[in-house]
């Protein structure tokens, strides 16, 4: 099982439970293909640095998993074929970025 972190940016005309919905749909994804979420954050609307699909902002959110090398290829398709995805990102994480994420984890969980 591999460490990985994915974010990824939903289109702002979306409505809140269609945000919702979206987000539910690919933590089930990765849930039913064996992977164990380790974090979700919502990271609300952010403006981004240039036009995406000629929008000027979007929703970001980060999942932090462990999961098979296998999962991320079928995974990284869905993403490619839903259409209220206009962007995405999915690392593996190594050692340093591992205890990074963790430190990020636990300050965040201080602060709030």
């Amino acid at each position: 099982m591999n460490h990985y972190e994915t974010v990824f940016i939903l289109n702002p005309v979306l409505s809140d439970t269609q945000i919702e919905e979206t987000v539910k749909k690919f933590e089930d994804f990765l849930i039913t293909n064996g992977a164990k979420m380790v974090s979700k954050e919502d990271w609300g609307l952010k403006k981004l640095a240039y036009p995406i699909q000629h929008k000027k902002s979007g929703f970001y959110h980060l999942f932090e998993f462990t999961a098979p090398g296998e999962a991320i290829g079928p995974y990284e398709l869905e993403f490619r074929r839903d259409e209220r995805i206009m962007r995405f990102l999915t690392v593996k994480l190594d050692k340093h970025a591992i205890a990074w994420a963790e430190k990020r984890r636990t300050k965040l969980k201080a602060n709030a």
